[in-house]
C-alpha cells in the first residue's frame, strides 16, 4: 500500500481565487431563492449515479454521459443581473458567461473532490440560503496542499487560472438546504 500523502493547510487563497462577502442583498437573495424554487430541478446524474443534489442548466449543458457540451435552454431573465454581478466580478462582460448551473443541495448534500470540465474557463459561484465550506486541494510531491474558505450566504467567488486548473475542489455534505448558482465560461 502506498504511503499516506501529507496533508499541508495554506493560509494564503490559491492563485486566482477570488472571494466577495455581501455580493448580494438579502432582498436579491429572497428574490433569487423564490425564483429558483420555480424551477424544474431533476437529481444530478453522473456516469449512471444519481447525487443527492438537484440542478438545472441554462445556455449550454455538459453531459457526463456522453462526455460533450450541448446547447440548453435560455438564460431566465431572473439570472441575467446576477450574471452581470458575476461578469464585474471576473472583468468581463456578462455574454462571457454562456452557462448557468442552478443547484440544490439538501441537508447532508455534499459534491465530491472535482476540477470543472476543461471546456469551461473562469467559473464564478455565488451562494445562498446557509453557509458551507468550499474545500480546495492540490497534489504536489509532498502531499496535497490544501485551502477551506466558509461561503457565506449571499457571497460569491471566483476560480481563474491557477486555481481553476491545478486545484480540485469539494463541498462536505451541508447542514441547511442550499441553493448556488453558478456562471462558467467557455474555453476557446
Amino acid at each position: 500500500m502506498p504511503p499516506r500523502l501529507k496533508t499541508i493547510r495554506v493560509s494564503e487563497a490559491p492563485e486566482g481565487f477570488r472571494y466577495q462577502e455581501n455580493f448580494l442583498t438579502s432582498d436579491q437573495e429572497r428574490k433569487l431563492v423564490q425564483e429558483i424554487q420555480r424551477l424544474p430541478l431533476r437529481e444530478f446524474l453522473f456516469q449512471g449515479y444519481e447525487a443527492r443534489r438537484r440542478t438545472i442548466s441554462f445556455g449550454w449543458h455538459y453531459s457526463f454521459e456522453e462526455a460533450s457540451l450541448n446547447k440548453a435552454g435560455q438564460i431566465p431573465e431572473f439570472l441575467l443581473a446576477p450574471r452581470e454581478r458575476a461578469a464585474a466580478l471576473a472583468d468581463l462582460k456578462p455574454a462571457d458567461f454562456p452557462h448557468v448551473l442552478v443547484t440544490e443541495y439538501s441537508p447532508r448534500t455534499p459534491i465530491g473532490w472535482h476540477r470543472d470540465k476543461a471546456v469551461f474557463e473562469d467559473v464564478v459561484g455565488i451562494s445562498l440560503l446557509s453557509p458551507c465550506s468550499f474545500r480546495l486541494r492540490r497534489r504536489t510531491a509532498l502531499g496535497w496542499e490544501r485551502f477551506t474558505q466558509i461561503l457565506e450566504p449571499r457571497s460569491a467567488y471566483l476560480l481563474r487560472g491557477p486555481v481553476r486548473t491545478q486545484w480540485e475542489h469539494s463541498i462536505p455534505p451541508v447542514d441547511e438546504l442550499r441553493f448556488s448558482i453558478t456562471f462558467r465560461g467557455l474555453r476557446h
